[in-house]
């Protein structure tokens, strides 16, 4: 079930010590994927659409035609007129509080300041073409497409520059199913596409549909960056881009939550929340606490609830083999086995979590409180659910507003010129460095 390392003895400290290796492991693969993603980019960037076709047929469907590319302007109308009524109220609403929290957050130009005799500035602009990564596999997310388009749009992007990357189903060609036609995008995430008015939509995944859009195929169209989450051979296509194109400069991998909780914390919802992020296979979940009884509580609801869950599978596998208890000395230590842990989604399960929160480091996103879910981030509440994984939340930041906005700084000196101790400070330095050049193009000025 739910490992449990008590950090109260010497064995459990090691155990947890192997854990939180293995969890860091998971944003720095080498090896076999790192060889394979070179050969699938090499593959798209000198071959274009045929090195696309031939790789999508290598990895995802063994009949893929280059015709099969781009999704048509009628299968989105399409899509989106079949859309349940019900659904589309949902995903308008999620579309409506992102989009309300993206522009709370937007970052407005701070105007000038006057520092020896000039005007200093900066200026935020969007990022001109925007490539979105929306994984596909055993889950139908087109959440993740909300999640990463409002930000954009809420940025300045325009819908008409952003493309969309979203592989078919994986066929192996000796499935029965096979003979029913290719496998296809869901048709929901098309019907998301259209609600948010983004027309180019590639039906194409992996390292292969990071290529695409970083270099540009005769179907798909370069863009300038990348963002979204998807598996070890997405996220090491997106780290080798440098100089190509701009990513969101984070590690978005397999789902992950740490939930630090108290005796005040209900332990079904506990338990909820750590199989909804289970059954993301693999999902990684911890939980962590100073009472045994409420680790003890924990476990016991995850075994009720287990059993009634459509991928219990999966859902069991990922709590046995990515997932475990940790049980502390105290509160104190609760806290930094979650700072070390630095996860996706902190869930602050405790009677006081404002409290708790001014000592949380490290966290893609922080839900405060027993009652509040975190699938509330991943659907419906506002910021994006595309967010830091395997401790990189040490150092990175989820996807926003911020993501698809670059930094422009402004200088601008009276028509009176510089001040002559400014001259001369810049020719003296520019002296210094053996860069007369420099000193002469401000001395002209003085």
């Amino acid at each position: 079930m739910l490992p449990v390392h008590d950090l109260r003895s010497e064995t459990g400290q090691i155990d947890f010590g192997r854990v939180l290796k293995r969890l860091g492991d998971t944003a720095s693969p080498r090896g076999d994927a790192a060889a394979t993603v070179e050969k699938i980019m090499s593959q798209v960037q000198t071959r274009r659409d045929a090195g696309l076709v031939n790789m999508m047929r290598e990895y995802t469907d063994p009949g893929f035609g280059a015709s099969r590319v781009r999704v048509g302007a009628d299968e989105l109308a399409a899509a989106l007129a079949g859309l349940d009524p019900a659904l589309r109220g949902s995903i308008e609403r999620a579309i409506a509080n992102a989009t309300a929290y993206q522009q709370h957050v937007m970052p407005a130009d701070p105007g000038t300041v006057k520092v020896d005799g000039a005007e200093l500035g900066m200026r935020w602009d969007p990022i001109e073409k925007v490539g979105l990564y929306v994984p596909g596999g055993t889950a139908v997310l087109f959440s993740t497409l909300v999640m990463l388009a409002v930000p954009a749009i809420v940025a300045g992007v325009k819908p008409a520059n952003i493309g969309v990357a979203c592989p078919p189903p994986t066929r192996t060609g000796d499935d029965p199913e096979d003979d029913q036609g290719p496998g296809e995008l869901s048709p929901v995430v098309l019907a998301t596409a259209a609600l948010l008015g983004i027309e180019k939509v590639y039906r194409v995944g992996g390292a292969q549909g990071i290529a695409a859009l970083a270099y540009g195929t005769d179907r798909v169209e370069k863009v300038d960056l990348i963002a979204g989450p998807g598996n070890v051979y997405v996220q090491l296509a997106k780290g080798r881009l440098g100089g190509v194109c701009g990513t969101d400069g984070g590690f978005y991998g397999p789902s992950e939550i740490v939930t630090v909780a108290d005796d005040s914390a209900n332990p079904a919802w506990i338990a909820a929340d750590l199989i909804a992020q289970a059954e993301h296979d693999p999902g990684k979940c911890f939980v962590v606490a100073w009472q045994p009884e409420v680790i003890e509580a924990v476990l016991v609801q995850v075994a009720e609830q287990l059993a009634g869950r459509g991928r219990v599978e999966a859902i069991t596998k990922a709590l046995k083999n990515e997932s475990c208890a940790v049980l502390t000395r105290d509160r104190d230590e609760a806290v930094a086995i979650a700072n070390q842990i630095a996860c996706e989604h902190v869930s602050l399960a405790v009677a006081n979590p404002a409290a708790m929160l001014d000592e949380i480091r490290y966290g893609g996103e922080v839900f405060l409180g027993h009652q509040t879910p975190v699938a509330a981030g991943d659907y419906h509440a506002g910021p994006s659910h595309c967010l830091p994984t395997g401790t990189t939340a040490r150092y990175s930041s989820g996807v926003s507003v911020y993501t698809f906005l670059k930094r422009t700084g402004t200088v601008a000196y009276p028509k009176k010129g510089m001040k002559k101790q400014t001259v001369a400070d810049i020719a003296r330095m520019a002296t210094a460095e053996g860069l007369d050049g420099h000193a002469a193009s401000a001395a002209v000025r003085g």
